[in-house]
């Protein structure tokens, strides 16, 4: 033991930060996709785990980038974002969401939605707060609500309740301690969107237990069979009870560019900016004037849109060929399937991620397991393809290797 296992935080472990073994769930298959890649380098892994758009942004946003990127005025700080990205922002919200009585005082940027989720529990939770997280989910506000010493409580999203969050199972001695509720639709990973009336009820639920409401939106956009975007701000019209975050990166193909904002009271606004003045010095003006030019842009979302549209109805086809039990999802990019009780040659897969190995050893396609509620793969439909012939190829092939299998459902 040296000088730095002495000093490591409590909250990371410790002295025994260094001696923990755990490997998660991503660097689990990214190890088995490298070595498969070394034993068999002529058999191309198709990856339906991917968790990021299959195309570059748009050349109109590139362009836009690299103008701005060689203009003097762009290299100074941006602290907490310019004034024209809020007014885009704005524009945004009406043209896409109908919210019209945004202004840009209830706007700031992020560096990514995953910046702004880390730094809400900051915000907001003291020593023994409790955050109420969705499970299966993306864990980044979970994460940092225990670095500030809160705890999590968890949310099961279940098939039995639609992958809504059941309220009424809360203990009382959690909501009694409960600050913040994260919620995420069009969800990850189960493809569910959320409606009116689900916002309705989980607003009931804030007013009544003073807890605030963390909507994810980074799928906002991303809807399909004439479903609408849909913003908690369609029922809490005040903003009292609710903030929320959108991303530029799924809608528009900027994951890499790390650009999304935040919407909320001016109050909620004015503490959040508080805390990210102290942890960033905003994104680069270029990058946000890039983004004004896709907030102002809406029909590159629609492209989009078409796309994943096209592939979901080849690849659940595909999926209840070879027996799975799917439906198209409403939302997002992804398709939430429970996995198969094994093969005819007698195996049985005791979890999710024991089907989701199997399946990329055996048929060299790659998904992720949910094992947090039920046992659940996610297909992904951003799998590189780049014309409606190679998509079809894509599928065709994953359905002949999956058939090749020989499951049992």
């Amino acid at each position: 033991m040296d000088f730095i296992d002495n000093i490591v935080s409590n909250r990371l472990g410790g002295k025994n930060f260094f001696n923990e073994n755990k490997i998660f769930k991503f660097e689990k298959l990214k190890k088995i996709r490298d070595e498969l890649k070394i034993k068999y380098p002529n058999i191309k892994i198709i990856d339906m785990g991917v968790g990021e758009p299959d195309k570059m942004a748009d050349k109109s946003i590139v362009d836009t980038l690299s103008i701005e990127a060689a203009k003097e005025e762009n290299r100074f700080y941006a602290d907490n974002g310019i004034e024209e990205f809020k007014i885009a922002a704005c524009s945004y919200l009406k043209d896409v969401y109908n919210i019209d009585n945004i202004n840009t005082s209830n706007i700031v940027h992020g560096i990514g939605a995953k910046s702004i989720l880390s730094m809400l529990p900051t915000c907001f939770i003291n020593t023994g707060d409790i955050t109420l997280m969705t499970v299966p989910g993306y864990p980044i506000i979970a994460n940092n609500t225990r670095f500030v010493s809160g705890s999590v409580y968890e949310l099961k999203l279940c098939k039995e309740n639609n992958f809504y969050p059941e309220f009424e199972l809360i203990p009382n001695h959690i909501l009694q301690k409960s600050k913040l509720l994260y919620l995420n639709y069009p969800n990850n990973p189960t493809g569910q969107i959320a409606t009116k009336e689900f916002y309705e009820q989980a607003l009931e639920f804030a007013k009544k237990n003073n807890i605030l409401i963390v909507s994810d939106v980074a799928y906002g956009p991303l809807v399909y069979n004439q479903e609408k975007p849909l913003s908690i701000f369609s029922v809490d019209k005040n903003m009292e009870y609710s903030i929320e975050i959108h991303s530029l990166s799924k809608a528009f193909n900027m994951t890499g560019w790390r650009l999304a904002f935040l919407v909320g009271s001016q109050k909620s606004i004015k503490v959040f900016s508080t805390v990210k003045s102290y942890c960033d010095s905003g994104q680069f003006r270029a990058i946000q004037k890039a983004g004004i030019y896709a907030l102002t842009h809406k029909e590159l979302i629609d492209i989009n849109i078409k796309r994943y549209d096209r592939r979901f109805d080849l690849l659940v086809d595909a999926l209840k060929e070879v027996g799975f039990k799917v439906e198209k999802p409403k939302g997002g990019f992804y398709c939430y399937v429970p996995i198969p009780k094994g093969t005819k040659d007698g195996i049985n897969f005791k979890d999710a991620e024991e089907a989701s190995h199997y399946i990329l050893n055996k048929a060299f396609i790659s998904t992720v397991p949910w094992d947090e509620c039920g046992a659940f793969l996610r297909f992904s439909v951003t799998f590189e393809a780049n014309s409606e012939q190679e998509e079809i190829k894509v599928i065709n092939d994953v359905k002949q290797r999956l058939l090749n299998l020989n499951l049992v459902f």
